[in-house]
């Protein structure tokens, strides 16, 4: 039961990063929203590489995908049971706004926190704003993030099918707030109150150390509304504004050993 579970997680995870990827990269080509300081091809190639280690190493550490935590945790005698209680799309509904603000704390504690900024530093290191920036992430980051979302799964004991659900609604969303492409403007106005457009996270990404605590959410805005962390624009309200760390805007962030080894650094004065 596990084994099929995991296979069809694998596969299914799998699909929706290719289809997610190679569709945000079509957009990208058709519809650019700015034009990129390092060529997409080596960018490709360095944050595929950071994506392989980070993965490798997450396997290592935690053993365990979402997916087949929540399989084992169904046989189990321990965690919360509310959500058994309820109806099934409204477990599943609940498992996925659950998954999602979790993803929202884990990202907030990363801003909050000295040495997990540095490690989340490398993210935003990217010189460039394109589809490949959701893969660059330190393996820290990585078990940190995975980590908090196996520890919600076991605690609260969430459905196998929702807990699916919500890891391929964040692995494609991972792809398309990172695209470098901007939405029609009415299809943008129509979208921003339900889902974390480009020109939403950019303003994430912009080199204006206020703004980089702003629009923190994956895939739903509301936690930041909630919260008090969402914002519609720049602090300085430009539509143009450079996106990336002061000081990492060049060619050699998007080296292995640089990104992997950012978090040592010593911060810049």
């Amino acid at each position: 039961m596990i084994t099929n579970w995991g296979q069809a997680e694998s596969y299914a995870y799998w699909t929706t990063f290719t289809v997610g990827f190679l569709a945000v990269s079509v957009w990208e080509s058709v519809r650019p929203r700015g034009t990129l300081l390092v060529p997409a091809a080596r960018r490709w190639r360095n944050h595929g590489l950071l994506l392989v280690v980070a993965s490798l190493a997450s396997m290592v550490l935690l053993r365990g995908t979402p997916v087949v935590v929540a399989i084992a945790v169904q046989r189990g005698k321990y965690g919360v049971t509310w959500l058994e209680h309820l109806p099934v799309w409204t477990s599943f509904v609940a498992t996925v706004l659950l998954l999602d603000f979790v993803k929202y704390a884990t990202h907030r504690l990363q801003h909050a926190v000295g040495f997990l900024w540095r490690v989340h530093q490398v993210h935003h290191s990217d010189p460039d704003f394109e589809v490949s920036t959701g893969l660059r992430a330190h393996p820290i980051e990585t078990i940190l993030t995975q980590g908090a979302a196996l520890l919600a799964i076991l605690a609260l004991r969430l459905p196998p099918a929702a807990v699916l659900a919500a890891e391929l609604m964040s692995c494609a969303q991972s792809f398309f707030q990172h695209a470098n492409a901007s939405l029609p403007p009415a299809l943008e106005r129509a979208l921003r109150p339900w889902l974390v457009t480009p020109d939403l996270h950019r303003i994430h990404h912009s080199m204006e150390e206020g703004d980089q605590r702003r629009n923190l959410g994956e895939t739903f805005p509301w936690w930041d509304r909630l919260f008090g962390t969402y914002s519609p624009s720049t602090a300085t309200g430009d539509e143009q504004f450079p996106t990336g760390l002061k000081g990492a805007k060049n060619a050699r962030s998007l080296r292995l050993a640089f990104m992997l080894a950012t978090p040592f650094r010593a911060p810049e004065q």
